[in-house]
């Protein structure tokens, strides 16, 4: 294979896999979508020379996201459960997160050059899961002030685990920007 195929090769799953880190802003499965790219492009991709990821890559790749998840799990369990939230205040949280996080995504923050989606993607996420988990509260005949410990837990616990989930991210991306570069 010519070094200019291997190349775009690697900057092809490099691309892809950016995109699959930042679709953990958004509360999707991104670090997973990475490792599903990767395991396709060990399979597929170039057999042998500087770019071509082995099984052992793969497994790497794997288990930061499989910690990245266990991160973002603990942090919005015991986030909003040690505050003592019911079943259906958690299921809000988390649908409140990922409307939230879209949202913030699409609107953005107009005043922060670049970052400005990112931040308020994961801003937003957060606030998305304080509302669904007051709502899940109040809709159970708790009062605004009793819901609000609950919703103060959930915007920690997603936030915290979002950050967790998106330094899992960045580790799968270093993982492999080593692996094709060296």
């Amino acid at each position: 294979m010519s070094t200019t195929i291997e190349i775009t090769w690697a900057v092809g799953l490099l691309l892809i896999c950016t995109v699959g880190w930042g679709l953990n802003l958004i509360a999707l499965p991104g670090n997973w979508f990475a490792v599903a790219t990767v395991a396709l492009y060990a399979w597929l991709g170039p057999e042998e020379g500087r770019v071509a990821v082995g099984w052992g890559v793969l497994a790497a790749v794997f288990v930061c996201a499989l910690v990245g998840e266990l991160l973002e799990f603990a942090a919005a369990a015991m986030g909003a459960q040690r505050a003592g939230a019911s079943r259906r205040s958690t299921m809000l949280a988390i649908v409140g997160s990922m409307v939230g996080a879209v949202l913030g995504a699409v609107v953005g923050l107009p005043f922060i050059p670049v970052l400005g989606p990112v931040v308020a993607a994961v801003l937003f996420g957060a606030l998305g899961a304080t509302a669904g988990a007051m709502l899940g509260e109040w809709s159970d005949g708790k009062s605004w002030r009793e819901s609000w410990p609950i919703g103060h837990a959930a915007f920690w616990g997603r936030l915290l685990g979002t950050v967790g989930k998106i330094l899992a991210g960045l580790a799968i991306l270093v993982v492999i920007l080593l692996a094709v570069c060296f």
